[in-house]
């Protein structure tokens, strides 16, 4: 696939969002209505986390309702097998608690999706999204493509719980991205939340937890498996359903971006992104003009807010990471050494770990977005622990999107097998 055709298809994608944004204008979908106290500001979030704890629900706004045929016509807007669809959904944007990079309290949002019937007592599925720079695409914003997977999941008769992740949506601050640690921390908070707010609507959600997600969200649900496998999670994992995850920075992702792999303009993006923000965690520089080259180095930061479009990022920014990075920051790329590494190595290892519930790792052999090797490298992983994950390349012409496309109504599909298998426990 040509740099042209993928920015083509990111901007099929945004159309898309748009269009159910329309829909939902013409529809007549109800603004949110608030059913407890609106989330509190920074100062008093943080009392709120002494109060309750970790997980503690803050507010619950009720987001929309759609009826099964709804729900079909929005999963076809980027044409998803709506084949699995059984039931309405209505969707709910939480406020927790939950803790920030360094461990300080903060607040965080998510979207919480309860099926509109099937059993009063609902599985639950943990749904990661991918890369996001604009706050209001998170899957709790504006009605978009992020809500498609939760609602394909929760049409199917289970509760589903979507974090924003620290920094998007309704979250204070800047997002860490790549940050797999306060990832980790908000998914699972944000799984505490979801059990008392679907307690408060009348439901409850067993301790079983589906965990899926794709690109950045493949990476942090294989992390989060490994967090809900540890004594004392509270949860219970009973399935892993990574999509197209960075699992391997060092070895797949970040050789990529200076080999071609990865499409150069996407490499621009993830790079920057990348960089800018795990300088706030593992500092990288004292000024930009170290690692970026002119003009860009002055615009780097302030593309990142969390208030301009992918689209327009993508425009101020060069077309190849040679025109981006000095020659210096380039080598570092190409052979990451002092804080690069240990940024690269504090966020390499979510597959390195045994799991005890089934995993199936979907990916493209096509993806110049994440490149099949981070899925290959994965099972990798697992197989030194033992595991003998199942990987499922959806075909020499599935490009990132694409494979997420084909993966997500497979993973339902998946699901509901176990689910038959086992029953809720």
């Amino acid at each position: 696939m040509t740099t042209q055709q993928k920015h083509s298809n990111r901007q099929w994608l945004r159309r898309g969002a748009a269009a159910v944004a329309l829909a939902a204008v013409l529809g007549g979908i109800a603004a949110p209505v608030a059913l407890a106290a609106p989330a509190p500001a920074a100062g008093p979030a943080y009392a709120a986390t002494a109060q309750g704890g970790r997980g503690h629900l803050i507010s619950l706004s009720a987001l929309e309702r759609l009826g099964p045929a709804d729900v079909t016509a929005r999963l076809a807007t980027l044409g998803l097998d709506a084949a699995t669809v059984r039931y309405g959904v209505a969707a709910y944007r939480l406020t927790y608690a939950t803790v920030d990079p360094q461990g300080r309290p903060t607040t965080a949002t998510g979207l919480l999706v309860l099926p509109r019937g099937g059993p009063h007592r609902l599985e639950l599925v943990s749904d990661t999204h991918g890369t996001l720079a604009t706050r209001d695409d998170a899957p709790s914003g504006s009605p978009g493509y992020n809500r498609l997977t939760p609602y394909l999941h929760a049409s199917a008769g289970r509760a589903v719980a979507a974090p924003d992740y620290l920094g998007l949506g309704g979250g204070p601050g800047a997002h860490p991205y790549m940050d797999t640690r306060s990832s980790v921390t908000a998914s699972v908070d944000m799984l505490k939340a979801a059990r008392t707010a679907a307690d408060r609507l009348g439901r409850s959600v067993t301790r079983d937890v589906y965990a899926t997600g794709f690109s950045q969200g493949g990476q942090v649900s294989m992390a989060l498996g490994r967090e809900l496998s540890r004594q004392g999670s509270g949860f219970r994992l009973r399935a892993l359903a990574p999509i197209a995850g960075p699992y391997d920075l060092e070895g797949s992702e970040l050789p990529g971006v200076t080999d071609g792999r990865v499409a150069p303009r996407t490499a621009v993006f993830y790079l920057t992104y990348f960089l800018t923000a795990q300088n706030r965690l593992h500092p990288l520089y004292t000024d930009p003009a170290e690692v970026f080259r002119a003009p860009y180095a002055q615009a780097v930061e302030s593309l990142f807010d969390g208030n301009h479009r992918e689209e327009d990022i993508v425009a101020a920014l060069p077309a190849s990471p040679r025109e981006l990075l000095t020659p210096e920051w380039y080598e570092n790329v190409r052979a990451p050494r002092g804080a690069l590494q240990t940024a690269v190595k504090a966020n390499d290892d979510a597959c390195d770990w045994k799991p005890a519930a089934p995993v199936r790792l979907y990916g493209g052999s096509a993806d110049t977005d994440v490149p099949f090797d981070n899925t290959l490298a994965c099972a990798a992983d697992l197989a030194r622990h033992g595991v003998r994950a199942q990987v499922v390349d959806q075909g020499p012409d599935a490009d990132h999107f694409v494979s997420a496309i084909r993966s997500a109504p497979q993973a339902v599909r998946w699901f509901d097998s176990l689910s038959r298998e086992n029953g809720p426990r």
